[in-house]
């Protein structure tokens, strides 16, 4: 047996008056979680969901989600946690293609109708056949979402006491969707072992502080980083997990002081958003913060430089991917960190660099990530075809290019689908930003290919200036010119007040483009 909800049932049963969940005014003891998650389990086994049925979530870093996340897994269920900004046809196809049988969706704001979209969604989904409201008044009972019935009236009268349900190893624990940049999205199937293994190896990369640790929830729960390296990571080292709904550099400041917040781990652009929020307001530095790790994509090294001064730690760069669970590669404490690197595989874990036909890529490199061991993927749910496409001889194939220095250390290069090709030349956006980001006056940059009629494509930057500075599209192209090859430079430069991203903070280049 290895179901995935032990990481909760056993810090309950090691420390059931910790703290476990930290949000507003709720301060919720692990031993109140694991009760509510057994609640939980119990109404859907009251509801006809067997084991291996899917559970739809969606829901932002709220309370609901871990109770509801561990309440199926005890169920032997099927976790299927959904982005909250989703409009409802996007729900709809969420439900249908992963064949849901229930569906848990937050009530939401008026600034984010998310239960109107999640009902409508929900109506369009023949097959999907229970629908709960996870409520925004806390306790509520009734819902605003006509004909919906509340979580907490669907548990009235529910026992908390659940024997989880013997689940294998290879079990799917998990389906998460990626987030399908080249077609619809797909579910990556993610079993026990490949979630319980990643949190487990998340937690034994950062130090732990003797029952004080107190680790910030800002990354969504719903994406595999949230989920696995910090909630499953968290609540297995039976830490203080501090949920942040929505992030906002200045109140993640304050909470960050006001719980004693050891570890916070986010995207390179949360960082470079503390820093600006530090330097904008003059805002106390938390003193509590000893371990700060960063995913999603490379940190521009400028952030990581500031970073470090300012608040006296080195931010440690992590790769992976919600194929791979999602954690990879990590820069680990008893080896020397390299900026920018995303340091060596993790315990259990191997990294190759291959070309476009799987050839291993001896050396340096560049070629395309390959990734073989615990945290892979059993394949994309419904998609055969998909997954023999990445997926060979237990390697799959990341789509990201990166590079290898003579002790091993892997850095990224770019997307493989972000490489531009200029008059036949590869150009790395990466490349670009870091000299853009270095100029004093640029505050954050993104760079991306142009359709262009005699060169293929054309590179093109899109620049947030720094507060209270004026660049010139000239100076910033001559500032790159003088740094890198004339096929590499920046033709145009287009100033914006923000750029897009999405729910992680990842800056979204396809709309760029």
């Amino acid at each position: 047996m290895l179901n995935l909800a032990i990481v909760l049932e056993d810090s309950a049963q090691k420390y059931p008056d910790r703290t476990a969940l930290v949000h507003g005014d709720i301060r919720m003891p692990y031993s109140m979680l694991d009760g509510l998650a057994g609640q939980v389990a119990n109404l859907l086994v009251e509801r006809g969901v067997r084991p291996g049925d899917k559970i739809a979530l969606a829901c932002p870093n709220l309370p609901y989600f871990p109770i509801v996340y561990f309440g199926a897994l005890k169920a032997g269920a099927v976790v299927v946690p959904v982005n909250v900004l989703s409009q409802s046809q996007e729900l709809a196809y969420y439900l249908d293609d992963a064949e849901a049988k229930a569906f848990f969706c937050f009530e939401g704001t008026p600034e984010l109708p998310l239960g109107e979209r999640g009902k409508e969604a929900f109506d369009a989904a023949p097959g999907t056949e229970h629908f709960f409201v996870l409520p925004g008044a806390a306790l509520a009972t009734e819902s605003s979402i006509e004909g919906a019935q509340t979580l907490w009236a669907a548990l009235e009268g529910v026992s908390d006491r659940f024997e989880s349900v013997q689940t294998a190893a290879d079990d799917t624990a998990v389906i998460l969707y990626t987030s399908g940049t080249t077609g619809r999205p797909k579910g990556a199937e993610l079993s026990h072992q490949n979630m319980l293994m990643n949190a487990m190896v998340n937690d034994e990369l950062v130090p732990g502080y003797d029952g004080e640790d107190s680790t910030m929830a800002v990354l969504p729960l719903f994406h595999s980083f949230g989920q696995s390296s910090i909630m499953n990571a968290a609540l297995r080292r039976g830490a203080k997990l501090v949920l942040m709904p929505r992030f906002e550099p200045v109140e993640a400041l304050k909470l960050m002081r006001d719980e004693h917040v050891t570890l916070f781990a986010g995207v390179p652009t949360m960082y470079w958003a503390l820093l600006s929020a530090v330097r904008a307001g003059g805002l106390e530095v938390p003193s509590s913060l000893r371990s700060a790790v960063s995913g999603g994509s490379a940190a521009p090294m400028e952030v990581l430089k500031e970073f470090r001064e300012l608040f006296g730690v080195e931010i440690l760069e992590g790769y992976g991917l919600s194929e791979t669970a999602p954690t990879a590669s990590f820069n680990q404490l008893h080896r020397p960190t390299k900026p920018g690197s995303i340091g060596f595989p993790v315990w259990g874990v191997q990294m190759k660099l291959v070309d476009g036909d799987w050839n291993t890529v001896e050396g340096e490199g560049p070629g395309e990530i390959a990734i073989r061991g615990h945290n892979v993927m059993k394949g994309y749910y419904k998609r055969p075809e998909a997954t023999a496409e990445v997926m060979r001889d237990g390697w799959f194939r990341t789509g990201d290019i990166a590079r290898r220095d003579d002790e091993g250390y892997y850095f990224i290069v770019d997307r493989a689908k972000d490489l531009i090709i200029r008059g036949g030349y590869n150009v790395y956006p990466r490349e670009v930003e870091e000299v853009l980001i270095a100029h004093p006056s640029v505050s954050l940059a993104a760079v991306v290919g142009v359709q262009h009629d005699t060169h293929g494509e054309e590179v093109a930057a899109f620049v947030v200036a720094e507060e209270g500075t004026e660049p010139t599209e000239q100076e910033l192209i001559d500032h790159c010119r003088e740094q890198l090859a004339a096929f590499k430079y920046p033709r145009s430069v287009e100033f914006r007040d923000a750029l897009p991203m999405n729910a992680t903070g990842k800056i979204l280049k396809r709309e760029l483009k």
